[in-house]
């Protein structure tokens, strides 16, 4: 059985955090500073940059900055709100590798050996070495065995079609050939041998399945159980509630010239299953909290996730000289390029992103990051001990005018810590 938290415990801290991170009660916020960031943003929303934003940072003091601009949808709706509810997308990827690794404490799963038989696909994964002269996808065996450290670091050899070719060109193939191949052929093979590339792909979704075997239990229902409720991130979750679903941000698609076109209201979809890679819904305040924990070592106000030293492996470069490249698009619509620190080494830790150098002007060396399809992001810097978030809703993927402002906002950021 899996230890749960202490009840009493959990609501202890839950009232805790809610005191102190949500209504800013620990706030050393310097006003200059953080009025130059206020017009930044606030200019951003009137110029058509981003339809709203919800942007919260703290360092070991608490609460450093706290701005919420715009409207949840254009061009009329409501305003942003601290508790407005986002699709956060592939930032749940983050909280399934705290969930495998809290796993790994207690024994029950290992980075470095075969990971547990689940699916052909990944037990005996196939690698996609090419097409012949028809255009028949050429296939092999891989050369070795999958691991969760492959998985959790994106170098087991999956890819998303949106940003591998290849990928896409196999899915385009599988589709048009007869049902009676199509069955013999693997949904998801491999584009590289695991361990020998970095890509990525749906790694973290596997991982998701891990933990339902592991645990017993869905991965929403784990995620529930020992982690967002011990930390009282109440508003974080596959499924979101009537109310939560009326603080929600609508997406926002970038036209051609520039302008931002709210996409219709979300429709309510009854999953009976969902992935540990995407599909979460959050909102700043909420996942600030679950950052502020991996800040502080896997703790927070009371309440251990992970052990500290679990933490710091998260945060090494774990794919060695294996490097982090640009995503090229397969789908304008939904993403562009992807090169979020151009001539910035990056690695791969336990979960994140890692930016090797130093930004000018911003975070430290080694600061943890990744984001989600619509243009929310997120870091953790060990160096100033600062984590924060950024929200919106636009698409398509690193949007050019969201991401000059969340590199400004970061700037503004460090120039009001500095400052303080």
């Amino acid at each position: 059985m899996i230890h749960k938290p202490d009840r009493r415990k959990v609501l202890k801290a839950t009232a805790t955090l809610t005191a102190a991170s949500y209504l800013g009660a620990t706030w050393t916020r310097g006003a200059p500073l953080a009025g130059n960031i206020d017009s930044v943003l606030r200019a951003a929303v009137r110029a058509g940059d981003v339809p709203g934003i919800v942007a919260l940072a703290a360092t070991d003091n608490g609460i450093v900055y706290d701005g919420i601009f715009g409207q949840r949808r254009l061009p009329d709706g409501p305003a942003m709100t601290r508790d407005t509810v986002f699709r956060i997308a592939s930032m749940v990827k983050a909280i399934t590798s705290v969930a495998a690794l809290q796993l790994v404490e207690q024994g029950k799963l290992s980075l470095d050996a075969p990971v547990p038989a689940i699916e052909t696909a990944l037990n005996e994964p196939q690698v996609l070495d090419g097409f012949d002269a028809k255009g028949v996808p050429q296939l092999r065996p891989a050369k070795s065995a999958i691991t969760l450290r492959q998985l959790l670091t994106h170098t087991a050899g999956f890819s998303y079609r949106l940003w591998d070719a290849k990928a896409l060109r196999y899915f385009e193939t599988l589709g048009k050939m007869p049902a009676a191949v199509r069955s013999k052929l693997p949904h998801t093979p491999l584009m590289f041998d695991p361990g020998t590339r970095w890509q990525y792909g749906p790694n973290i979704n596997w991982v998701g399945k891990i933990i339902e075997r592991v645990s017993g239990v869905s991965v929403g229902a784990y995620f529930r159980n020992y982690i967002l409720a011990p930390l009282g991130m109440n508003d974080t979750g596959f499924t979101i509630t009537p109310e939560q679903r009326a603080r929600e941000a609508s997406a926002h698609r970038r036209e051609a010239e520039g302008s931002l076109k709210a996409l219709a209201p979300e429709r309510p979809h009854p999953y009976a299953t969902f992935t540990g890679g995407g599909g979460i819904y959050s909102t700043a305040p909420d996942y600030l909290t679950f950052l502020r924990m991996l800040m502080h070592g896997g703790a927070l106000a009371g309440v251990r996730i992970l052990r500290p030293e679990t933490v710091a492996m998260m945060g090494r470069n774990q794919i060695g000289d294996i490097e982090v490249g640009v995503l090229h698009t397969t789908s304008p619509a939904f993403s562009n390029d992807v090169d979020l620190f151009p001539g910035v080494t990056c690695k791969w830790g336990l979960g994140h992103m890692l930016t090797m150098q130093a930004i000018a002007g911003g975070r430290g060396a080694g600061s943890m990051t990744w984001g989600g399809l619509y243009n929310t992001y997120y870091w953790i810097d060990p160096v100033r001990h600062v984590a924060a978030v950024f929200m919106t809703q636009v698409m398509p993927f690193a949007d050019q005018r969201a991401l000059r402002l969340y590199h400004a906002y970061e700037r503004g950021l460090y120039a009001q810590i500095k400052s303080g």
